[in-house]
């Protein structure tokens, strides 16, 4: 994936640099680089969306958590290329034109009309970049992010229409402009078959329904649902869908919600923690609601253990994943040691379903640090719960400090960087 985004960034510069129409003119230097900030921006933003259209192949072999956040980056990347590319060519054209940048914005707008399109484009573009900072993402909830979000498919249209129109590398060659309408095409059309269709079609397939939603401790509920042929998903213990409820008000929407147990033929269970606005209603979703799902995605999978004997530590809803992946490796023949942490016992959700055995052993460390007096998860601690972590692969699923600590303490006990596996619970 790394060698396709550097090997095509360097054929842009190639195309680029053939087509340059510099002539040590300093106006016409400064567009030529505007021209080659754009045409960079408009290959990756390609690759970005590539990176988030279900391609099963680019999942498989990354994961797909390690592709949204190439995607997050290259947003940033692309963002700042569009910006580069408007300033240079304002710049550029206003040196050309010995006018001032002021006045020469709405000259081009007046003399070159497609430009108003590239300029909603470019609006579109720098919304959607700044509504997926940090700052804003936390005050926006992740519907009215995500409707804002699927602007940037009109933003990529507007400035794509206003590259092959009045593009310089493309207006006098057919054959760039044929090669540039591929790669668009080639994008849109992986967007409409792995985001759109296939999912419509597996959900007329699948005909999954809920049926029934169970509360299983504080802000912990399990949503179980009947199909036909979910054995065809592949879905193993670990994995997480995006599940889009045929409801009022989850319609708009997919969220991500880990398996809590491996899917059966007609049966499979997510157990969700009211982690937001959107998991916090799964409560109130009714039996017989439809529902369609994508995926499975994930790597938090047992076929990673390198050792017989692993150590599971979960917290809060990150027990849904980890009740799922013990079940998988039981079933592998592994030798578990189940750590649950939770705020207070009310919160062990899911506990009565590890059941002791030779091969299991279930450790419930309910209470906060602060009542506790100590961190159950540091080395002393955990070394006491787990004497031979050491010859362990340890699996961590729940918020982001804790799977910090467990990491750290992993470390410190001798176990090694490829034997820790981790999934956030956000």
């Amino acid at each position: 994936m790394l060698v396709a985004l550097v090997v095509g960034s360097a054929a842009t510069v190639a195309f680029w640099w053939a087509g340059a129409t510099a002539t040590g003119v300093p106006g016409a230097t400064i567009m030529s680089l505007g021209e080659l900030a754009g045409l960079l921006a408009s290959f990756l933003v390609c690759a970005q969306v590539l990176l988030i259209a279900r391609v099963p192949w680019f999942e498989a072999s990354v994961g797909f958590d390690r592709l949204v956040s190439w995607h997050r980056s290259l947003g940033t990347t692309v963002v700042l290329l569009v910006g580069t590319h408007v300033l240079l060519m304002i710049v550029g054209g206003s040196v050309l034109d010995g006018i001032t940048v002021w006045a020469e914005v709405p000259a081009i707008l007046r003399t070159q009309p497609y430009l108003w399109w590239a300029l909603i484009g470019t609006v579109l573009f720098f919304a959607v970049g700044l509504s997926s900072a940090r700052l804003a993402r936390a005050r926006l909830s992740y519907e009215w992010w995500f409707a804002l979000h699927l602007t940037i498919y009109a933003g990529i249209f507007l400035a794509f229409f206003h590259q092959v129109a009045g593009g310089t590398h493309f207006v006098a060659s057919p054959a760039a402009r044929f090669v540039w309408i591929l790669l668009y095409s080639a994008t849109a059309g992986a967007v409409l078959v792995w985001r759109v269709l296939l999912p419509l079609l597996d959900h007329g397939r699948l005909r999954l329904t809920v049926t029934s939603v169970v509360p299983e401790a504080d802000g912990l509920a399990s949503v179980w649902l009947r199909g036909s042929g979910l054995e065809r998903l592949g879905a193993r213990g670990g994995q997480y869908f995006l599940v889009r409820f045929v409801a009022r008000g989850h319609l708009g929407t997919a969220h991500p919600y880990s398996l809590s147990m491996v899917p059966t033929a007609d049966t499979m269970r997510f157990t969700v923690g009211a982690l937001g606005d959107h998991s916090a209603a799964v409560v109130a979703i009714q039996p017989g609601t439809r529902v369609q799902v994508e995926g499975p995605f994930g790597r938090f999978t047992g076929d990673r253990a390198t050792t017989h004997k692993v150590l599971l530590v979960a917290g809060g809803a990150g027990i849904g994943p980890v009740r799922a992946l013990a079940q998988d490796l039981l079933a592998r023949g592994h030798e578990l040691v189940v750590v649950h942490r939770a705020h207070a016992a009310a919160g062990l959700a899911l506990a009565g379903e590890f059941t002791a055995s030779p091969h299991l052993r279930y450790v419930p460390v309910p209470g906060r640090r602060a009542t506790l007096g100590y961190d159950p998860l540091d080395p002393a601690h955990l070394a006491a719960t787990v004497p031979d972590v050491a010859e362990r692969d340890v699996f961590v699923c729940g918020p982001d400090p804790m799977i910090t600590t467990v990491v750290r303490t992993a470390r410190a006990l001798g176990v090694p960087a490829g034997a820790i596996h981790r999934e956030e619970v956000a």
